[in-house]
């Protein structure tokens, strides 16, 4: 957004040059000059900063989406020497304000409104507005007092409040239309990308909706079951009796790739732990993704629930244990049992739905990648996933390159978070060796201890739930060539306890630094 308002201002600013040049000619006859009385400096820096900047200048935070800080100072005033120093190397962006409040919302800036501050010099000041005259310049441009009537006095600032008031009616219009193009642009270059797809794959077995058809099937979005980044959630039946989810995407972001991918995976895939995809709507900027509907919601709920029995079924190890293979199969599926492989990149609870029997089903593949079986090793551009699951080679290539052992180490720290039936870093414990949970267990292996958690009733429990915290610890080694691959951990869980080995102690994450 702080480059769109950038833009606008830039283009109002050139737009109200062009429009006030033809009236030129009369603020210059009047020897005056004409600026805005408030600006705004905005320094961008791409470089971390040396200095802490001066206690004024509020930084609007851009890092996390652009790569890049935007800072500003909040009082309006010139950047002194020390401002300078600081932001030194940075790009500086100037404009005009409609006023000098002090905010920090920048989005207030982009304005039609602003105040034009006209000054007089000397000569002209005391011609005009104590003898009453005209001020103006002969052919040699010397300054000279023109006697004339109050009637053509006035006439002369009329034209000049005239010329004004169309520039900045003009600007208004121009910035409005301006915001509408930039918005209109936006959803229709994605247009072409989507409809250049759907050509491509008209062989697809999943079924095209109209937007009214989608309003139909959720009987106009009335029955809501979640709310998330991506949009909305709606229950809704189809024609021959099938109960459904309609997931409603937010507006557009980038160019619609989430949304495509999430088709492209998904349509190519049948699997008894992967979430069906029935159908999807495109419709100018509307989009809906029609799945089948998972009655006990997601993995995320069941597990941070303190509520040990969901609906008529006790939440016991034997529970966890079959979602926990059940997952392992679904990747297991995507990564060999396609004729693509398809990398998910976003394995958490959240994303992991389950039915009616409890069999979990992997869900949401916005951020997955789709690319040929022969494929080892994927090129990806940035990081992907969410925070407490990404493997470290997804963030820095330093670590390894990405695979498919990337979704293995995001697998593991799912299935710790289900042994643990907590999140991983958990901040409000006192022991500080107990915030980061994979620690807390490994050094309960390592020393025999008694496992110690809240489902573990019987010696068939206790094993059950040792496999699972060994092999997760084997999944989320630092090293992506120390990792299982996912048909290997299928095949640990299914084995003996006794036959498997600890792993080396993960170092990717401390006590010390996971907070």
């Amino acid at each position: 957004m702080m480059m769109v308002s950038t833009q606008v201002w830039i283009t109002m600013n050139v737009t109200l040059c062009t429009i006030i040049t033809p009236f030129l000619h009369l603020l210059h006859f009047c020897l005056c000059i004409l600026s805005s009385k408030y600006n705004v400096t905005l320094f961008k820096c791409n470089h971390n900063l040396s200095t802490k900047p001066p206690s004024n200048y509020v930084n609007l935070g851009c890092r996390a989406s652009y790569g890049y800080e935007i800072y500003y100072d909040r009082n309006n005033t010139h950047p002194d020497q020390e401002a300078a120093g600081v932001f030194s190397g940075c790009s500086v962006v100037q404009f005009a304000s409609k006023d000098s409040t002090n905010t920090k919302d920048v989005l207030s800036f982009v304005s039609a409104e602003m105040v034009l501050e006209i000054v007089l010099s000397h000569d002209c000041d005391d011609c005009f507005n104590h003898r009453g005259g005209l001020c103006g310049v002969d052919k040699n441009n010397h300054f000279y007092c023109h006697k004339g009537s109050s009637s053509s006095t006035n006439r002369l600032v009329k034209k000049m409040g005239l010329a004004l008031a169309l520039a900045v009616t003009a600007t208004l219009v121009l910035v409005i239309i301006t915001l509408y193009y930039k918005r209109w642009k936006k959803q229709n270059q994605t247009l072409p990308l989507v409809d250049a797809f759907f050509e491509r794959h008209d062989h697809l077995q999943i079924k095209r909706y109209s937007y009214s058809e989608m309003k139909k099937v959720t009987n106009s979005f009335k029955n809501k079951l979640g709310q998330g980044g991506f949009g909305s959630v709606y229950k809704g039946q189809l024609q021959d009796g099938r109960h459904v989810a309609v997931k409603i995407l937010s507006e557009f972001k980038g160019d619609g790739q989430e949304f495509i991918n999430e088709v492209a995976s998904m349509s190519r895939t049948s699997h008894v732990n992967i979430v069906a995809l029935l159908g999807f709507c495109f419709e100018g900027s509307k989009r809906a993704l029609v799945y089948e509907l998972m009655p006990n919601g997601s993995l995320e709920k069941l597990i941070y629930n303190e509520n040990s029995v969901i609906g008529d079924r006790q939440l016991d190890c034997q529970t966890l244990y079959d979602i926990a293979i059940g997952v392992a199969r679904g990747l297991e599926y995507l990564h060999k049992g396609c004729n693509t492989k398809i990398l998910h990149f976003d394995i958490k609870p959240h994303n992991i739905l389950l039915d009616k029997k409890f069999c979990p089903k992997i869900s949401d593949f916005g951020l997955a990648k789709v690319c040929t079986r022969k494929e080892s090793i994927v090129s990806i551009f940035g990081a992907r996933g969410t925070a407490g699951y990404i493997a470290p080679e997804v963030f820095s290539r330093n670590f390894g390159a990405v695979s498919h052992k990337s979704d293995v180490y995001s697998y593991g720290m799912m299935v710790l978070e289900m042994v643990g039936r907590r999140k991983n870093i958990k901040a409000e414990v006192d022991v500080s060796s107990e915030i980061y949970f994979p620690h807390w267990i490994y050094n309960r292996l390592v020393s025999n201890q008694e496992l110690d958690l809240q489902n573990i009733r019987n010696e068939c429990d206790n094993e059950m739930v040792r496999k699972m915290t060994i092999v997760s610890l084997w999944c989320i080694q630092t090293n992506p060539s120390t990792r299982p691959s996912i048909s290997k951990v299928v095949e640990m869980l299914e084995g003996s306890a006794e036959l498997l080995q600890l792993p080396p102690k993960p170092y990717w994450f401390s006590p010390s630094n996971s907070p």
